[in-house]
């Protein structure tokens, strides 16, 4: 699942610039709203293409998880090929957003928006026809290279089409959407699973892209606007190179590990992936003093807000990267749950995190400001301890109604944290390289995902055996979502500690009020 929200931020009492008002997968735009806005009529149909765009992302993300058993029995995959249907499209799009962020300042937001939503498209089609699980391992890394194209134009375009007094509005839209993706993903994946159109199986969960993607594409062309950075930039490849590289020899170890015995090649790869990121590092630094176009901006890390909230993004996306996988194998497998079941019984995990996610950004954040992100922390892991509890009591014999409670409590956890959170993170950060800021700190969430789908084969699949007969099946997987679920208690317990280095009061959207120039000399210092 993916969680985002979109605000605006204020600091110290003034309202910031817009460029702060970004949390999603993105780059935020860098260049100012337009002095002519489009008439309305065609601003709020550009609107609804971007956000279809971005619902189809948000789905594509949730629905895949539900239809996970159906693939590995119709099209034989292995335990490594199912880790990597899902970990692949993470990891793509993970490797891609700061780029593809660049990418739409430098060669203009319309057309990689274009671009990305004609080739996720395709990569669907090629998903949905796949005719064996390695097609559909390269698939699923396309269709994440593309997402990470067009989703970080998304917000990008709002801001450079909707005037600084509406953006707010918009934004709430944004939110409501993610929150709709949340609950209809699951949900649409089950029914298309179960209803198994035209014999087609899983297919369907990706061929459902198609109709969407090639309306946003045509309605896209027409009557989205161009905009571009004010200021010319360069892609940097070189630090794109080496943050592909170094994930790639991090996660895949992780992924095959266990079903190649975990040979001594793995843990090289693993500790090589460390000096590739600290080769990274010094590039970036003399990248920056170069030419000033760095993909990372190394700068960023000297604010205490913001380094703090890249570990608790980075952690967060991990625990959950292995609850949501490991969750449906339980359900589906462990339990021998059809898919309908499995989609309904999240339904209360879902509306929870809408309806927390909503409450905590608009009543309870600028009331208690950190103290509800650390108490969303505490109340997602005794959520996951309750639903452990039940799972140890209860076993193979426990029903959908049952989970509703532990759900419901990691629900109302996970949208106390989801929400503020980008506004915590970027409440300290100069306002010259919010962009830059915004699009790291989704781009190292959706890296600690693709690390937590890799760390399922240590913490789910490393506690069942090879060999199991029809009646060992059961008892085995829900052994292992015990498991796997004490190390997301853990992690909750470790994002609750970090998150005491977050500013105590992030500030906060006042939708309708003008935007004020920053004072001279009056932005965040960097601190150590």
């Amino acid at each position: 699942m993916t969680s985002t929200d979109t605000n605006a931020l204020k600091g110290r009492g003034k309202l910031r610039d817009q460029a702060h008002s970004t949390d999603s997968p993105t780059t935020a735009a860098t260049s100012p709203a337009p002095s002519e806005p489009l008439p309305d009529r065609a601003r709020w149909l550009a609107l609804t293409i971007v956000m279809a765009a971005a619902f189809m992302d948000l789905v594509d993300v949730t629905i895949v998880n539900i239809a996970i058993p159906s693939i590995e029995r119709s099209a034989h995959a292995s335990v490594s090929q199912i880790q990597w249907i899902t970990a692949g499209y993470a990891l793509a799009f993970a490797a891609g957003l700061i780029t593809g962020g660049r990418l739409g300042d430098i060669h203009g937001r319309k057309r990689l928006f274009l671009i990305g939503v004609g080739g996720f498209t395709v990569a669907s089609a090629l998903c949905g026809f796949a005719v064996n699980p390695e097609m559909l391992v390269a698939s699923r890394l396309l269709q994440g290279g593309m997402a990470a194209l067009m989703v970080p134009q998304v917000l990008s375009i709002v801001h450079a089409t909707f005037p600084a007094h509406e953006r707010g509005k918009v934004f709430g839209l944004f939110g409501a959407v993610v929150g709709l993706g949340a609950v209809s993903g699951p949900l649409l994946g089950a029914l298309l699973t179960e209803w198994n159109l035209f014999g087609l199986e899983w297919r369907p969960i990706f061929l459902i892209n198609l109709p969407v993607g090639i309306a946003a594409w045509l309605l896209g062309r027409r009557f989205i606007t161009e905009s571009k950075a004010p200021k010319a930039l360069k892609l940097d490849l070189v630090g794109v190179a080496l943050v592909t590289l170094g994930l790639l020899m991090l996660l895949y170890p992780l992924t095959r590990g266990r079903e190649l015995g975990w040979p001594l090649w793995g843990y090289v790869s693993m500790a090589g992936a460390l000096g590739v990121f600290a080769a990274l590092v010094a590039y970036e630094r003399r990248k920056a003093a170069r030419d000033g176009s760095p993909l990372v901006e190394l700068s960023l890390f000297r604010v205490k807000s913001f380094a703090a909230g890249i570990a608790v993004q980075i952690v967060f996306g991990v625990a959950l990267g292995i609850f949501f996988l490991v969750w449906t194998l339980y359900m589906q497998i462990g339990l021998g749950w059809r898919p309908l079941r499995a989609g309904l019984t999240g339904v209360p995990f879902s509306i929870a995190v809408s309806t927390a996610a909503g409450l905590s950004v608009q009543q309870l954040v600028p009331r208690f400001g950190r103290k509800v992100l650390q108490a969303g922390a505490l109340v997602m892991g005794a959520g996951v301890l309750i639903y452990l509890w039940e799972a140890r009591h209860y076993g193979l014999a426990i029903a959908s109604w049952q989970m509703a409670l532990p759900l419901v409590v990691m629900g109302v956890g996970m949208g106390l944290i989801v929400a503020p959170l980008t506004d915590a993170v970027l409440s300290g950060v100069p306002r010259e390289h919010a962009g830059s800021a915004s699009g790291l700190i989704n781009t190292v969430q959706q890296m600690g995902n693709a690390l937590g789908l890799g760390l399922v084969s240590v913490v789910f699949f490393g506690q069942i055996g090879d060999r199991l007969t029809q009646a060992q099946v059961g008892p085995a997987f829900v052994h292992a979502f015990q498991y796997a679920l004490w190390w997301v208690a853990g992690i909750m317990g470790v994002i609750f500690l970090l998150m005491y280095a977050l500013p105590k009061r992030p500030a906060q959207h006042v939708e309708g009020a003008a935007e004020e120039a920053p004072e001279v000399g009056k932005e965040p210092e960097l601190v150590s």
